[in-house]
């Protein structure tokens, strides 16, 4: 894929940004949502790409736009797409931190069709990379982490989300002395944040959404760190669902590169409100401020970009 594709997609995601940006605090996450995923569908339909989503909004009957199946594009290199056009929804109904804005792609058949179950996470650092496993012992994982990095177990931050049905690892985690960083929403980022430097976040471990682990493994994949995952289902019918999708090892553990196949592959996002990967949008009297990230798998750049937008020039 043509490298320049990179700052194009940043666009959209700075689109998504912008207009979901205008709902933080007014208790309306599904507008916000809605917002977003506008804007993100109308950029993408502008560019020179025959895009397919793999990764979006939902099946066609469940959602309107973005939905898994929908091309987009005005023609051009044949691409999967996988969006999440507002991440943490509930970040920005309620004005708090981590929302972001999050867009993968990568050659036509590269990126795995996940169901929308959940799926058990592991996610490292490239120091840690392939010291862990997701079936080991969680004291195990955190002491390879802790000597990967060069650090003491009780100075080893374990990022998860905040759920009952994490509260056994929580203790686990804190039986080893380490830390904890509990999490609303957001493990796109959470399993960005320890191929951060100076993020603060060691490690992510726990169940969420499987759509997030695939798009945080195209970020790792850009950034040299590590995700393992494994699909968990809540019940049969979720079994019947991810065999119908063609996926036929339902015990299979993914790891970065199954979830993202070869070396070729952009990641981009934007902040909406800010948290451990980028600052959300900010609003100044010369226009609106956005940050965002974004990466290229084949070069290995990780490029971080603040821009200014004219007030009459954001939008198209």
């Amino acid at each position: 894929m043509d490298r320049n594709l990179a700052l194009d997609f940043v666009r959209v995601t700075e689109a998504a940004a912008l207009a979901s940006a205008k709902m933080v605090g007014k208790g309306d996450g599904k507008a916000a949502d809605h917002e977003a995923t506008e804007e993100m569908r109308k950029w993408l339909g502008d560019m020179e790409i025959a895009g397919k989503v793999v990764i979006g909004e939902g099946e066609r009957d469940e959602a309107p736009m973005l939905y898994i199946g929908e091309e987009l594009g005005k023609g051009g290199a044949e691409v999967d797409i996988a969006v999440d056009p507002l991440e943490c929804t509930n970040s920005v109904a309620k004005g708090i931190p981590n929302s972001i804005c999050v867009l993968a792609a990568a050659p036509r058949g590269s990126i795995l069709h996940a169901p929308d179950i959940y799926m058990n996470k592991l996610a490292v650092g490239p120091a840690a990379k392939g010291k862990v496993d997701l079936d080991a012992p969680v004291a195990d994982n955190i002491r390879a982490v802790a000597q990967a990095l060069g650090k003491d177990v009780s100075e080893i931050t374990v990022m998860m989300m905040d759920r009952p049905r994490h509260e056994k690892l929580q203790a686990e985690v804190i039986a080893t002395g380490a830390r904890v960083y509990l999490i609303t929403d957001g493990d796109v980022a959470g399993a960005i944040a320890p191929s951060l430097p100076n993020s603060g976040v060691d490690m992510l471990m726990g169940i969420g959404a499987a759509p997030e682990g695939v798009l945080a493994a195209a970020a790792l994949k850009c950034m040299g760190g590590e995700i393992q995952a494994r699909l968990h289902f809540r019940n049969e019918q979720e079994r019947e669902r991810t065999e119908k999708m063609g996926i036929r090892d339902l015990e299979r553990k993914y790891f970065q590169d199954d979830l993202v196949q070869g070396d070729h592959c952009f990641f981009a996002a934007t902040g909406v409100t800010s948290g451990p990967l980028l600052d959300g949008v900010r609003f100044s009297k010369r226009g609106p401020i956005t940050h965002s990230i974004t990466m290229s798998a084949d070069s290995g750049n990780i490029r971080y970009i603040t821009t200014r937008h004219a007030f009459k020039k954001h939008n198209k």
